[in-house]
C-alpha cells in the first residue's frame, strides 16, 4: 500500500500542498494564490470561501493523480482564524486572521489566553446569529475536504479556557452567546478524523497550528539552535532546555515536539508582509550596497506583535539622506527582519549557534543573508520552503499508523544550502542596529514626549 502522505498549509497569501514519500522526499507541489483583504489599516482578513474552502481543494487537485493514491492528508493554518459557516459549511462572514481590530484585546498574557479569539467569536456571532457553526480555517478546509468539522487538540488549545483539553466548556460558550454545537469537531493532533471522498479514500487528519507543523521538520532541534519561519509573519524560536527557560517579558515558551526542550520567542509582523509592502512601492530594487550607506527601518505597518505587543504601533523608516537610493531602502527592510531576530536571540540569553530558515521567504536571497549579518549566526536553509505543507503530511502519516510520535519528524529534516555571515556586512550593522533598539522601544515615555512620536511614525 502506498506510503505517500500529503500536507496542505492555508498561508496568509496562499495555500501549499506538498506530496511526500516516507522519507520525507517530496514527490509533488502546489500552491494556490489568494489575496489578503485590508479593508482598513486595523483589519485584516480573508475571503473565507476563496481561501479556507476552494483553496485547499484546488490544491489537493492541482497534485494530480498523486492525490488519488494518497494514503493521507492533513491540513495546517494560521491561528487564530475564524469565520461563521451556513447549514452546508459555507462561510457567510469574513475569515478574520491574526491581528485584525475585531480581536483586540488588553491582555498581553500568554498567546493561548490572549482573548483574541473570543473577540472574535463575539464579533461573527453578531454577524451571524444562526450560523451553524463557527469555525476556524483549518476547520473549514476539513469539511470542504472530507464532509466532517474536525479541529485538532493543538489549534483548539490556542481558545483556552474555551477549550480545556478535553473539550469545549460549556459555560464559557454561553458566556460568548454561542453553544458548544456550533463550534468544530474535536480531534488529537495526529489521528484519524474522517475520510476525503468516501471510505476507501485517503484518511483526513485532524490538522494542526502551521508554526507547530514547520517545526516538526525544520530539525532545529538543539539547545542554541533557533528557528527562524520566514513567512508572511516572521517567527523566531529559540530551542532551550526545559529545566533553564528564561523569562524574558515580551516573549513566550512553549513547548518542543523534543521531550525536555522549549521553544522562547513568537511571531513578529516584520516577515513577508511588510517586505512585501516595501518591495511593492520599491520594486524588487538590486544594485551595489555600501554597508555602510543603509538607512534604518522600524518595519511596524501593522503593529507589532512580540516582544513589543502594540498593534497600534507604526513604521519609521530613519536616517535617509540624499546618497540612499530604493536598492538601499529595501535592504533596510531585510535587515528589520535581521534585527528583530537578534533581538530575541539577545533577550534570551542563551548562547545561539545557528539559525534553521524555513517558509517561502528562504527563496529571497538578500533576506536569508540579512538574518545572517544582522545576528552574526550561520544560516541553514532547510531544503523543503514549504514546511508548513512538510510537517503536515509527516502528521497525515500519524493518522494513518505510520509513525507514533512529532519528534520523529526530525528524520525529515534536510538542509539545502548554509549562508555564512558576511564580516564586511556585520561590523556594518552595529550601529543601525543600535538605531533600531532607539527606534523600536518596548513601551513608550510619557505622551507628548518627543521620541514617543518618532516610535509612533509621525516623525521622521
Amino acid at each position: 500500500m502506498s506510503e505517500i502522505t500529503i500536507g496542505i498549509d492555508i498561508g496568509t497569501t496562499s495555500v501549499k500542498a506538498v506530496a511526500a514519500d516516507a522519507d520525507g522526499t517530496v514527490i509533488a507541489r502546489s500552491r494556490v494564490k489568494h489575496p489578503i483583504e485590508i479593508p482598513a489599516a486595523d483589519r485584516f482578513q480573508h475571503d473565507a470561501v476563496r481561501a479556507w474552502r476552494r483553496g485547499p481543494r484546488r490544491a489537493l487537485a492541482a497534485l494530480g493523480d498523486v492525490a488519488k493514491s494518497a494514503r493521507a492528508v492533513s491540513v495546517a493554518a494560521m491561528v487564530p482564524s475564524l469565520t461563521a459557516v451556513d447549514g452546508r459549511g459555507i462561510p457567510r462572514t469574513p475569515g478574520l486572521l491574526y491581528g485584525d481590530v475585531r480581536g483586540r484585546t488588553d491582555d498581553a498574557g500568554n498567546i493561548a489566553e490572549s482573548g483574541e479569539l473570543f473577540r472574535f467569536l463575539e464579533w461573527t456571532r453578531e454577524q451571524f446569529p444562526d450560523a451553524r457553526g463557527y469555525w476556524p480555517a483549518p476547520t473549514v478546509a476539513n469539511f470542504a475536504l472530507g464532509g466532517v468539522p474536525a479541529l485538532d487538540t493543538t489549534t483548539a488549545a490556542t481558545a483556552y479556557p474555551l477549550f480545556d483539553w478535553v473539550g469545549w466548556d460549556e459555560e464559557v460558550a454561553a458566556s460568548l452567546g454561542i453553544r458548544t454545537a456550533q463550534l468544530p469537531k474535536i480531534v488529537p493532533t495526529g489521528w484519524e478524523a474522517g475520510r476525503i471522498g468516501g471510505a476507501d479514500g485517503p484518511i483526513l487528519a485532524p490538522g494542526c497550528i502551521d508554526a507547530l507543523a514547520e517545526q516538526i521538520v525544520a530539525g532545529a532541534d538543539n539547545d542554541g539552535d533557533v528557528l527562524v519561519i520566514c513567512g508572511t509573519t516572521l517567527i523566531v524560536w529559540i530551542v532551550v532546555p526545559t529545566e533553564a527557560v528564561p523569562e524574558v517579558p515580551g516573549y513566550y515558551a512553549i513547548p518542543h515536539t523534543t521531550q525536555g526542550k522549549m521553544l522562547l520567542g513568537g511571531p513578529s509582523n516584520a516577515g513577508g508582509l511588510f517586505l512585501n509592502w516595501v518591495r511593492g512601492w520599491l520594486g524588487r530594487e538590486s544594485g551595489e550596497l555600501d554597508p555602510h550607506r543603509i538607512p534604518v527601518w522600524a518595519p511596524y505597518v501593522r503593529g507589532e506583535r512580540t516582544p513589543i505587543r502594540d498593534p497600534d504601533r507604526r513604521a519609521v523608516l530613519a536616517d535617509l539622506d540624499l546618497t540612499h537610493d530604493a536598492a538601499a531602502i529595501q535592504h533596510a527592510a531585510f535587515e528589520a527582519a535581521g534585527f528583530v531576530t537578534r533581538r530575541a536571540i539577545e533577550a534570551s540569553g542563551v548562547a545561539c549557534r545557528r539559525i534553521i530558515a524555513t517558509g517561502g521567504g528562504i527563496r529571497v536571497e538578500p533576506w536569508v543573508q540579512a538574518l545572517a549579518d544582522c545576528t552574526g549566526l550561520p544560516v541553514d536553509e532547510v531544503a523543503v520552503p514549504e514546511g508548513g505543507a512538510l510537517g503536515s503530511a509527516f502528521l497525515a502519516r500519524m493518522a494513518a499508523g505510520l509513525e507514533t510520535q512529532m519528534a520523529d519528524g526530525r528524520r525529515w529534516a534536510k538542509t539545502g544550502r548554509r549562508v555564512e555571515p558576511r564580516a564586511a556586512w556585520q561590523t556594518a550593522v552595529e550601529g543601525r542596529y543600535q538605531r533600531f533598539l532607539e527606534l523600536s522601544p518596548l513601551s513608550y515615555p510619557p505622551v507628548g514626549d518627543h521620541t514617543r512620536s518618532v516610535a509612533r511614525g509621525r516623525t521622521i
